[in-house]
């Protein structure tokens, strides 16, 4: 018997976190039953679950890293009718989703999966598993600007957790900088918020890490399979920095 919750993020339905927003809503049955309170246990091999009225089924796990060009959307679906990431991986017969989001304008690596519990790891704030990015602005910002940025800059939602930041390139033909900053948090348009409060707005930004996992070789708009021992190492760095955010 498990947690209705982690049933349903093992079903790919979504994140846990989105399955017990599901719940809370009506949206689940047991058996015909309608389920609203979280922690309810169900036998996956026997009882019959529906959401919205499809019955659930065990898929198998599937873990993509893709490379998200501009101007995607990251979800899966849009009722705007704009190109979104699962169109460039229509070969994938699974329902998979985005783990965590890249804003329209951001390019780069991009986990997708259908185990809801993989992604939680990933992207639940105690687990602060660090993302790099590729930040390109006009001019080079002094050193004393990248220290904010190091040391933590005070944002409308709050201070920022401190960041690694260093200059990546330096192109003088082009007057532009290629910023390389790693950050521990997933706020909304963070990276780019941080570069408008030290007055350097950006003009490009490519998401080239997630964890230890590099965008190294994945051409844009293309995909691969994660390894299993990438796979591994993803869920053990989550581990990790969860450690020692706890140990703290």
């Amino acid at each position: 018997m498990e947690r209705l919750q982690k049933v349903l993020a093992e079903a790919g339905v979504a994140s846990r976190r989105k399955c017990e927003e599901l719940i809370t809503a009506g949206r689940v049955q047991v058996n015909d039953e309608v389920v609203t309170t979280l922690g309810v246990k169900v036998d996956a091999s026997k009882d019959v679950i529906t959401v919205d009225g499809r019955k659930i089924r065990q898929e198998k796990k599937v873990y993509v890293l893709f490379n998200k060009p501009k101007g995607v959307i990251t979800s899966a679906s849009d009722p705007g009718g704009r190109k979104i990431v699962t169109d460039f991986l229509e070969d994938i017969k699974e329902r998979i989703y985005p783990v965590g989001r890249l804003d329209y304008d951001t390019e780069g690596l991009l986990l997708l999966t259908n185990d809801g519990e993989f992604a939680n790891l990933l992207t639940h704030p105690r687990h602060h598993v660090p993302r790099t990015y590729h930040a390109t602005v006009k001019g080079v910002p002094h050193g004393s600007l990248l220290d904010k940025l190091r040391d933590g800059i005070e944002l409308e939602d709050g201070m920022t957790a401190p960041a690694e930041v260093d200059y990546y390139d330096i192109d003088p033909a082009k007057k532009e900088t290629i910023v390389s900053i790693t950050i521990y948090e997933g706020r909304n348009r963070q990276v780019r918020r941080m570069f408008d409060a030290i007055q350097f707005p950006l003009i490009k930004l490519k998401r080239v890490q997630f964890g230890p996992i590099a965008l190294t070789g994945v051409p844009r708009g293309k995909f691969r399979h994660l390894e299993a021992k990438e796979i591994k190492e993803l869920t053990e760095e989550a581990l990790r920095t969860h450690k020692i955010q706890k140990d703290k």
